[in-house]
């Protein structure tokens, strides 16, 4: 697959299975997905639903899957996989497939997710898509998947996750300005003889510090962040049984 998550997520199976397999439950965490909505389907058959993406805040981009999962298997583990395609122009996306998967351990769930997609648009689209669309919907499927760890560990519900993210974006932002507005005054500060010039020689390490400290601190605990979730997997993954099930009933 073209796309790989991974996050262990202290939490029991069955809620982990809830709060992802219920379309209510997952429009709530998935960064990617503005609405997820079931659609009827006959009794036995995979289940379909549609969804939709608010690009800009007069840009809605929908499409519609199919899902079916294994609840049961002899290893313990769970497994979903699903098949899905968008028909609008403006969809950068226009079809893909992809699986989760659910392994329990002493501690918690491992979930994973491995995915890929075709982009429309010929080589421009090929294009847009290596350079920038696959780099962030990589991002925005691992912050997610840790945007749901901070729901069933701490409590911190997807709403409140996203509010701590942007408010701790905002105090680095503003600790940035700070740091190049006092770039901007350090000339002035040297006309106050021997004292200014201590200060002066200060301020660049004392910018370097809060500058570095602005970009590269660790996000705080509240606050959901890819950087916490495996990119990549540490032996060979392969897609599970029921998505080439799910390819061939399609």
């Amino acid at each position: 697959m073209g796309l790989y998550i991974e996050t262990r997520i202290d939490a029991d199976l069955d809620e982990l299975w809830a709060r992802t397999q219920d379309p209510a439950q997952h429009q709530r965490w998935d960064l990617r997905f503005t609405e997820i909505a079931p659609l009827p389907c006959a009794e036995g058959e995979p289940r379909r639903f549609r969804y939709a993406t608010r690009v800009l805040p007069f840009l809605t981009v929908s499409g519609t899957g199919v899902s079916a999962g294994e609840k049961e298997r002899p290893d313990g583990t769970r497994t979903s996989a699903l098949r899905f395609a968008s028909p609008h122009p403006l969809s950068l996306l226009a079809e893909g497939s992809g699986y989760w998967r659910y392994v329990p351990e002493a501690h918690g769930v491992r979930f994973l997710t491995g995915y890929d997609y075709r982009p429309r648009w010929g080589a421009l689209g090929a294009l847009a898509d290596r350079l920038l669309f696959r780099r962030l919907m990589g991002w925005a499927t691992a912050w997610s998947f840790d945007r749901l760890r901070l729901w069933l560990e701490r409590g911190i519900t997807p709403e409140r996750a996203l509010v701590n993210w942007l408010a701790e974006l905002a105090v680095r932002a503003l600790v940035l300005t700070a740091c190049l507005s006092g770039l901007r005054l350090e000339p002035a500060v040297r006309v106050f003889g021997p004292f200014g010039a201590a200060v002066a020689y200060l301020c660049p390490l004392l910018l370097l510090v809060a500058v570095s400290l602005a970009l590269l601190k660790a996000p705080l605990a509240c606050t959901p962040a890819a950087r916490r979730c495996l990119r990549a997997p540490v032996t060979a993954a392969r897609a599970p049984r029921v998505l080439r099930t799910l390819e061939e009933h399609g």
